[in-house]
């Protein structure tokens, strides 16, 4: 099966796309125009976004070729001129980009991204652009809300198997690190990213011996240094007898059973009994690893009935965002050199004209208290623009950023929003205010499209 490359990544875009370009280009349309990224609303109890997803985007706009096997395959849909087929032979994205970096808290409106480009190189790269941006800052988001619910303890990404495909599970394993993952159990992603790998083992393994103790003296064994054990195949608590059995069994041979695992049942109760068990044998640090289709939900109820876990594996509700598995991320056409500021007035869709900058305002407890959206050549004094420069005539303004940066200010951003916004489940406001040279842009731009 064909898999998304650099060399065909360039038709990895909607139609539309490609046909807009074409007419842009019969006509001579090759002054320069912005688009800017953004998501209209948040999704329900969804009160901040976790941008993820540019470092994917960058690399495309940097890789954007149309090769010869791509462009035999658009000539033989009889569509489009020669002429146009023969000017995407040699495009490559040339403009400039402005972004939040990976791990900034946003809100509804704010352009996460911003592109000026010329007309046809900023109209083609709109599909993948949305499709890099709007799935990871969702799962990332999603993440960031667990980590809220898990507060001094640590969660695993186990989504990989239940992700709507493969790469989908690598997106998600990254986003999920940027929102406060300590690990994933998706290998390749660790290979890729840098991220800890974690994992323990699965039921089937269990079964494949005679018994259960069998199962567990083997793997001790062959792992001495992280042993995990899965201990609710047939009973929990027998099966944590049993991992205590062999912990003491196996300690002259140096091997130390870091944790079990229970991944079914009253997770609450059990827990409570597996560590007393533990407890009464000596094994205080070993550690107990809930999973079984948790979310953020169930993870604070846990945590709030004082449940003993020392850390969460938390897969399918995470990596597809179960409660809101959709982010209505948009990009727009804001702005073009040969008319200015532009404006869309479909109902229930208005949005915001000129190039812009989005500013945050801290409050004397180092809290966030309120954000602007500004056009990008107003002075707004005593806060911190969001929108960096991270690609100019085509080409990065800095090297990657390493993933645990990005991690370190979505946390550090978490830590910073007011108490509120950190609800799980009521929505919660916080306010995103438009400069006054915006405002009057605003109105200006609507009189002129309704005239």
């Amino acid at each position: 099966m064909p898999w998304v490359t650099d060399a065909n990544a360039a038709l990895l875009t909607d139609l539309y796309e490609l046909t807009m370009a074409a007419s842009y280009h019969r006509h001579g349309m090759t002054h320069d125009a912005t688009f800017d990224l953004f998501v209209r609303e948040l999704p329900r109890h969804r009160n901040f976004l976790v941008v993820a997803g540019l470092e994917e985007a960058l690399h495309y706009l940097e890789e954007l070729n149309f090769d010869a096997e791509s462009l035999e395959y658009l000539a033989s849909l009889e569509m489009f001129d020669p002429a146009f087929l023969d000017y995407l032979s040699t495009l490559r994205f040339t403009g400039d980009v402005w972004a939040m970096p990976e791990g900034t808290v946003a809100f509804a409106r704010e352009p996460l991204l911003s592109v000026t480009a010329p007309l046809i190189e900023a109209q083609i790269v709109e599909t993948f652009l949305l499709n890099a941006i709007t799935f990871q800052t969702m799962i990332a988001s999603k993440a960031a809300r667990v980590d809220i619910a898990v507060g001094e303890r640590s969660f695993i990404d186990f989504s990989l198997r239940r992700d709507h495909g493969a790469d989908a599970g690598l997106k998600a394993a990254r986003a999920s690190f940027i929102g406060g993952a300590a690990a994933t159990s998706n290998v390749l992603a660790g290979s890729l990213f840098g991220i800890p790998v974690n994992g323990t083992m699965a039921h089937s393994y269990v079964m494949s011996f005679d018994s259960e103790v069998d199962a567990f003296r083997t793997f001790a064994r062959d792992f001495p240094d992280r042993a995990v054990l899965l201990i609710d195949t047939f009973d929990v608590i027998r099966g944590a007898h049993r991992a205590v059995e062999v912990a003491q069994e196996l300690a002259d041979e140096g091997v130390h059973l870091r944790a079990v695992r229970i991944d079914s049942g009253d997770l609450g109760a059990l827990a409570r009994d597996v560590r007393a068990i533990l407890d009464d044998a000596g094994l205080h640090d070993t550690q107990i690893v809930l999973s079984g289709d948790l979310d953020e939900y169930r993870v604070k109820e846990l945590i709030e009935g004082e449940v003993p876990v020392d850390a969460f594996g938390v897969g399918t509700q995470m990596g597809t965002s179960a409660d809101a598995p959709s982010l209505g991320g948009v990009y727009k056409l804001v702005w073009d050199e040969r008319s200015g500021p532009k404006v869309k007035l479909s109902t229930g869709k208005v949005t915001l004209p000129g190039r812009k900058q989005v500013h945050r305002f801290t409050g004397p407890d180092g809290r966030f208290h309120t954000d602007m959206i500004s056009l990008n050549k107003e002075e707004i004094h005593g806060s911190t623009p969001l929108l960096e420069k991270v690609m100019m005539e085509g080409e990065r303004t800095h090297d990657p950023e390493p993933l645990v940066e990005m991690q370190r200010r979505c946390l550090a951003s978490l830590h910073a929003l007011p108490g509120h916004l950190l609800s799980l489940e009521q929505d919660a406001n916080y306010v995103v205010d438009l400069s006054p040279d915006l405002r009057s842009l605003e109105r200006e731009a609507a009189l002129h499209f309704r005239a």
